[in-house]
């Protein structure tokens, strides 16, 4: 049975700025739909802007801390999950510290005094959301941190770690720090490709990463961005999640499946050289609110029952259950409690 602290997350906490945007503004600011991004100067002024101009709802998100806080409404079990990153001293931070509180996960956040907390818009169009990261005090997330004794207890506690390739671009240090301890103690260690530009612009510390990941999570189009980058002629998704699945591995103990998501296609699951393909619940256009959160829900209902020890068929089944929960909502919200059976 899963138990207090079973599974732990490290990433990056935003705060979600999210409103409906009309098509001019994506173009405004050069941003292309159904992306993720980090935030570069010509992006700055467009928080604002959303903030002043549009209907924006503020939620607690960040990749990890969404899949993370879904896992624990999964499970219904208190403090079974924790999570730790970077936020700033400030009302944002404040706000994240009492939504994950609420949301039962035991968060141990190092709080930087020098940066604003890190906030992310959610631009939505027609469904498809569109992510801009401004990391500010995400980004200041320090190995120091992770090392005091109070903290390393939720590593040595933990039997499960999630983390985001997102946090690749934080403290690759602390990822390695976590993964070496898996790899070491016969825990499972689980990452997300994350995004286009996380396979292509942080590949070494990425392929530093993988030999200890024991599930990859990932899109079509991150996976088929992997591929290119490592030089795989192919773009056939079930191929390529094969073709991860059987990288090299640090520890033996497990043996590494790959995950991948398709939207409304079928979920790819790729472990001992064999495919397994998974039908998602599908959902009629008019009841799709915005797909942000989608991947990151997948991976929390996933994880739900991986720590319970599941067989993958529950795994997926419960990743294709949050995902369709969240996408009927605004942002990474839920229900008060889960109907999954």
């Amino acid at each position: 049975m899963a138990n207090e602290g079973i599974l732990l997350g490290m990433g990056n906490p935003l705060l979600d700025i999210s409103a409906v945007v009309p098509e001019e503004f994506l173009k405004k600011y050069d941003v292309k739909p159904n992306n993720a991004i980090l935030a570069e100067d010509k992006h700055l002024p467009m928080y604002d802007e959303l903030a002043n101009e549009y209907d924006v709802e503020f939620i607690a998100g960040g990749a990890t801390q969404n899949s993370i806080k879904v896992a624990q409404w999964m499970l219904q079990i208190p403090g079974a999950t924790s999570y730790m990153g970077s936020i700033g001293k400030d009302k944002f931070g404040e706000e994240m510290k009492k939504n994950c509180k609420q949301a039962g996960v035991n968060v141990h956040y190092y709080e930087d005094e020098t940066a604003p907390t890190g906030t992310c818009a959610v631009c939505v169009l027609g469904g498809e959301r569109s992510l801009i990261a401004n990391l500010s005090a995400a980004n200041c997330y320090k190995t120091e941190h992770l090392k005091q004794p109070e903290n390393w207890a939720l590593v040595e506690k933990a039997k499960y770690y999630y983390i985001a390739g997102f946090f690749l671009t934080v403290s690759p240090e602390s990822i390695q720090l976590v993964a070496a301890h898996a790899a070491a103690n016969n825990k499972v260690f689980t990452m997300n490709l994350s995004a286009p530009f996380i396979c292509e612009f942080f590949k070494d510390a990425q392929e530093k990463a993988l030999p200890y990941v024991d599930y990859v999570f990932g899109n079509e189009t991150e996976a088929r961005t992997f591929a290119r980058v490592h030089g795989w002629e192919t773009e056939n998704v079930e191929e390529i999640a094969v073709k991860i699945s059987q990288l090299p591995k640090q520890s033996g103990t497990h043996k590494r499946t790959t995950v991948i998501t398709q939207g409304a296609d079928p979920v790819v699951v790729a472990e001992d050289g064999k495919v397994k393909l998974f039908p998602v619940i599908l959902l009629p256009k008019e009841k799709l609110v915005d797909t942000n959160g989608a991947g990151d829900a997948f991976v929390g209902g996933f994880l739900s029952q991986l720590v319970k020890e599941k067989p993958i068929e529950d795994c997926v089944k419960a990743g294709c259950y949050a995902a369709n929960v969240i996408i009927q909502r605004s942002g990474c919200t839920y229900p008060e409690k889960p109907d999954f059976e």
